[in-house]
């Protein structure tokens, strides 16, 4: 074709180095924005609520454990699990090992 000029780059040519650059970019955006992001939000949130745990507090621990919290302290809890003829059974468990909060305690339970 007359007339017609192809932009093509001269053999030995090196290829541009921005042109590398934006594609990565790119992707670590997507990548902080779908992945990083929400993790650390998810985190975050986690980490408030094993700090806002009370005594009265319904929770569930990361092994299904069921309870009420009787007692607390820095990294130990002390949750009511059962009541067996009268007796009680409580555990201690470790703060870290909380997943979830059923419902907010009501001024906690008498010992």
């Amino acid at each position: 074709m007359p007339g017609f000029v192809a932009l093509q780059a001269a053999p030995g040519a090196s290829p541009d180095p921005f042109s590398f650059l934006l594609p990565m970019a790119a992707i670590f955006l997507i990548f902080y924005f779908l992945l990083i992001r929400p993790q650390q939000r998810k985190q975050k949130g986690q980490e408030q609520l094993l700090k806002s745990i009370e005594k009265g507090d319904r929770i569930v621990s990361a092994g299904g454990l069921h309870g009420v919290v009787t007692g607390t302290s820095d990294d130990v809890l002390t949750v009511e699990i059962a009541s067996v003829k009268g007796e009680r059974v409580r555990v201690k468990l470790d703060r870290s090992r909380v997943e979830r909060r059923l419902e907010k305690g009501k001024g906690g339970e008498e010992s």
